[in-house]
């Protein structure tokens, strides 16, 4: 149990079914302090009180999630972290779904009051409550860092994910409740929005956290490849077998086996992996002994594999065997709270050395109003051409190259060129919202951010339109500074190809360019 969880005391606000003295005490003996109360204004009350043991709420739900909507709520208006878990009935499977996807970090069955049920709640509940709890010890706020995610089965760390915005922490908080059921998981999105990252805190937040993690791309490698790769083959199966070889499903064995792409396979393999998920044994080819399984199969698919199963593309039966429980990563676009985290995230792993980088208030606001086709791997390539960009570890508006820009006549927009105020404040966290007044970000390679010297920058004109003035700026600039055109697509961390076609367009727009090697 977490230092910071210091006393295991709740408040227990349960309309339907009261709280007896037989079931408190049973509670207590369990480790939990339960405070019955009876009205939302006495658990605002409650949350009020300085009681920094207090880091939980336990919520009886009804038939709907009004109540929780109403807690989170309240909660949300906290200057502490408050972990809540929901009471349902056992046949409220769909009701305990969306408390989780609202902000709930655990659910458990009314009827159950069993020690260890209760005894995993807690520990759960100050799992949750523990990252934001850290970072107000520290003075600072709760998107200052991405937020560290724990293995409830050894109470050490999971790998540390950004997970900031709300529709990304309820998706957190649902995908750590399915990762203590032994189930199959479909994850659904869209590509570079972080399947594997999803893929990966599951396993990690599993029982089978110890074991392997391997993961396999189903559309990089041919048919026959592939068969190989998952199941195996014996000595002798075909020429140039000369020795065995353990195929996928057994390396993963005790642990998690990752299908990336799953739209992809082979119909004839979809077969064969079908048999073996049902079976849980395999046979290497070539071989006559069969094998058993013990491996945790989690798929993901940038596809609609509904409309593929209309089009014969993909089997009913193996979407059914693989979709056991179903988790959606939404566009980028849709998780705005989780982009300038990520910024600091990703500027920290393309930097080599310690020293401090900072992102203007335009250029966050521009990173916030960019629609990120290419999601979170396209937030990646900007920010490594604005390290690349970049000499004295300020990015501004200048800096960053977008991959998808739309054609329109916000091009020719004048723009107001930026300044910098002397002496403008920095602060030591990253906003999740685009700031109302000019906002410095400091960012920082490792764990802690220190603030850095940055100031404060002024748009005219669309935001769309300065991209493209900037990027204007800067083709003409790699171009004025290059040998030939080949070398300025390099220093741009583009090809020659899409180089020509922006000259191309610049040209028929008549805009001005420097002499062009």
């Amino acid at each position: 149990m977490s230092a910071l969880w210091t006393s295991t005391s709740a408040l227990w606000l349960d309309p339907f079914r009261p709280l007896s003295a037989a079931n408190q005490a049973q509670l207590g003996e369990a480790g939990l302090h339960a405070s019955p109360i009876s009205t939302l204004e006495e658990l605002e009350a409650g949350l009020s009180a300085p009681h920094q043991g207090r880091r939980a709420v336990v919520l009886g739900l009804g038939t709907d999630i009004a109540l929780l909507h109403e807690t989170m709520t309240l909660v949300n208006q906290m200057d502490h972290a408050v972990a809540v878990v929901c009471r349902t009935e056992r046949r409220q499977l769909e009701l305990a779904v969306q408390a989780l996807q609202t902000g709930a970090c655990h659910v458990i069955a009314a009827d159950d009051w069993s020690a260890a049920a209760w005894q995993a709640a807690i520990q759960r509940a100050s799992i949750a409550a523990l990252p934001a709890a850290a970072l107000a010890d520290n003075g600072a706020t709760e998107t200052t860092t991405p937020t560290p995610v724990s293995k409830p089965a050894t109470e050490s760390a999971v790998r540390s994910v950004v997970y900031v915005d709300p529709v990304s922490r309820n998706l957190l908080a649902l995908a750590q409740r399915v990762a203590q059921a032994q189930v199959a998981v479909l994850i659904e999105g869209p590509t570079g929005s972080g399947k594997e990252v999803l893929a990966r805190v599951l396993h990690e937040a599993s029982s089978a956290a110890n074991g392997p993690f391997i993961g396999l791309n189903c559309a990089a490698l041919p048919e026959h490849m592939i068969e190989d790769m998952l199941f195996g083959h014996e000595k002798g199966a075909f020429t140039g077998a000369v020795k065995e070889h353990r195929g996928l499903f057994e390396q993963a064995q005790g642990g998690t086996l990752f299908l990336d792409e799953i739209g992809e396979l082979p119909l004839q393999l979809q077969a064969k992996l079908l048999r073996v998920l049902q079976e849980r044994t395999l046979v290497r080819l070539g071989g006559e002994r069969f094998i058993a399984l013990d491996v945790r199969v989690v798929a993901a698919t940038n596809k609609n594999l509904r409309e593929s199963i209309g089009l014969r593309e993909f089997r009913e039966d193996l979407y059914f065997r693989l979709s056991t429980f179903k988790l959606r990563v939404p566009p980028l676009a849709e998780r705005a709270g989780d982009i300038l985290p990520l910024v600091a995230r990703l500027l920290a792993r393309h930097t080599r050395t310690a020293q401090t980088w900072s992102v203007s208030a335009a250029a966050q606001a521009l990173l916030l109003a960019y629609a990120w086709p290419g999601n979170v791997r396209e937030l990646e390539n900007v920010m490594q051409r604005a390290v690349v960009l970049c000499a004295d570890h300020h990015i501004d508006v200048q800096h960053l190259m977008f991959d998808d820009m739309p054609d329109d006549a916000m091009l020719t927009a004048s723009v107001r060129s930026t300044s910098v105020a002397p002496g403008a404040d920095s602060l030591a966290h990253v906003p999740s919202v685009v700031p109302t007044e000019p906002v410095p970000m400091p960012v920082a390679h490792g764990a802690d951010a220190a603030a850095a010297p940055s100031g404060e920058a002024h748009l005219g004109g669309p935001l769309q339109a300065a991209v493209k003035h900037n990027e204007n700026h800067l083709i003409r600039m790699a171009l004025e500074s290059s040998r030939s055109r080949l070398e300025a697509a390099e220093k741009l961390g583009i090809s020659p190809r899409t180089l020509r076609y922006k000259l191309a367009r610049l040209r028929d727009m008549n805009l001005p360019l420097l002499s062009q090697p």
